[in-house]
């Protein structure tokens, strides 16, 4: 005897939210619309999109975990800082696919999109400043977009996550200097040899401050990771046009290279040497 019930369940959705519905799937995939018939400009899309929407995760779970650390509350804050590190790896490797596309490949539509380039994503942009790498005039390129412009100012003058670990620091009655802690959030973060020397304290003494000392080590992989995703771009945009400028106007390679160099957490790194 046939199941009825369970087929009625399973095929009419006339009147039930189905898969598709849910996560509005029509929309999602109506959203790769190439400008050209080149075949690979379906994976350019694709790849570009996909990475936005890691994005989209990574800017929810870095804002959930900095507002659960300005209450002091670490526990929660690293399991979804952990998640942002698996967001990073996913990230990645989606340029591994990109990979895949050839410099003749790229040519067949590159002209086709004009001026636009990911340097102008206001996504990469917040986590950025979410993160602490702090540059005012990078806000310029999202002007024409009140909300996104907005969104990123207030960013911009926020304590970033790294400012949210050393408050945390300070509370836990290890010397953070007052300059370090009130300072200007709009402008790039300056290495202190008083903040090494707290980490440092934190690290040789990891059963008094282990919450701590895992924090740290959460934001190294963090780091680490964003490193990865860094590198893993400029391989990719190397091997794909080159040296040539990017079509947003930057120098294309020889600005992802400048990129590699920034450091989010510098005491982190330094503390090493110093152990």
């Amino acid at each position: 005897m046939k199941d009825t019930t369970y087929q009625a369940a399973h095929t009419d959705f006339r009147h039930a939210l189905s898969y598709g519905d849910y996560l509005r799937l029509e929309t999602l995939l109506a959203a790769q619309q190439p400008l050209t018939e080149a075949h690979d400009e379906v994976l350019f899309i694709v790849v570009h999109q996909v990475q936005e929407l890691w994005m989209k995760l990574i800017i929810h779970e870095l804002q959930s975990a900095m507002g659960l650390l300005a209450q002091g509350l670490i526990d929660p804050a690293l399991k979804m800082l952990t998640r942002v590190c698996r967001a990073q790896e996913q990230m990645s490797a989606s340029w591994e696919v990109l990979k895949t596309m050839t410099p003749a490949d790229y040519l067949e539509f590159r002209s086709a999109f004009g001026r636009a380039s990911g340097f102008q994503s206001y996504q990469y942009r917040l986590i950025e400043f979410l993160l602490g790498n702090k540059e005012p005039f990078m806000m310029k390129p999202h002007r024409h977009k009140p909300e996104q412009y907005r969104r990123l100012e207030a960013a911009l003058r926020a304590p970033s996550l790294y400012d949210r670990a050393l408050h945390l620091v300070a509370a836990r009655g290890l010397e953070i200097p007052r300059e370090v802690l009130e300072r200007d959030y709009s402008q790039p973060y300056q290495p202190s040899e008083a903040v090494k020397e707290a980490w440092l304290q934190i690290y040789r003494q990891t059963e008094t401050y282990w919450d701590l000392y895992y924090l740290a080590e959460k934001l190294v992989d963090l780091e680490d990771n964003f490193r990865r995703w860094r590198f893993n771009h400029l391989t990719t945009v190397e091997r794909t046009i080159g040296h040539k400028q990017g079509t947003g106007g930057t120098a294309g390679v020889p600005y992802l290279k400048r990129a590699l160099e920034v450091v989010l957490f510098p005491e982190l790194w330094q503390v090493r040497t110093a152990l």
